[in-house]
């Protein structure tokens, strides 16, 4: 299935020069949705927890965690976590945020799988492989939904095995 026809394009968004990559369509398509959920489990049965980032990477986080039977553990944005944290900032490709992760969250050699629905810049990944690492947790995989290779953010990651579902050059 190509994927690549549920994904629009939208201008200038969240600011201009922006092209944002809307992943909606394939949402709303079932089909399409449950291709891309499988194609996300069949990279990650040798894991033990799923991770996901927030926000948009919760969409798949949740069901592959589901169809896998494991654990799943939110990374959050700061604030947004109820219980003792740790924090990780980043730079986006248009401002900083910081992600957070609960410090019970993952256990010592607990072999992850990191669920994010873009990369970019590189970022967001990049903090969110800190935090589980500071956690102690074995990084297995990151998986992406779309991949925007013409900005080199897999490069940044390079040391971690990438999964990339759609890729644009």
């Amino acid at each position: 299935m190509n994927l690549e026809n549920y994904i629009r394009d939208v201008k200038d968004f969240p600011k201009e020069g922006i092209d944002f990559k809307d992943i909606t369509p394939l949402l709303s398509h079932p089909k399409a949705f449950t291709y891309t959920i499988d194609a996300f489990v069949e990279n990650m049965r040798d894991v033990e927890v799923i991770v996901g980032l927030d926000a948009r990477g919760f969409i798949f986080w949740a069901a592959v965690a589901y169809k896998l039977g494991k654990p799943f553990v939110p990374v959050r944005k700061k604030g947004k976590l109820p219980y003792d944290s740790i924090s990780e900032s980043y730079s986006l490709e248009y401002g900083e945020n910081t992600f957070e992760i609960h410090k019970d969250a993952i256990n010592s050699g607990q072999k992850v799988a990191i669920i994010d629905d873009l990369l970019a810049t590189w970022g967001s990944a990049l903090a969110s492989c800190n935090l589980v690492e500071k956690l102690g947790g074995e990084i297995v995989s990151i998986n992406f939904l779309i991949e925007l290779g013409f900005l080199d953010g897999g490069e940044k990651i390079s040391k971690y095995k990438r999964n990339s579902i759609i890729t644009y050059s």
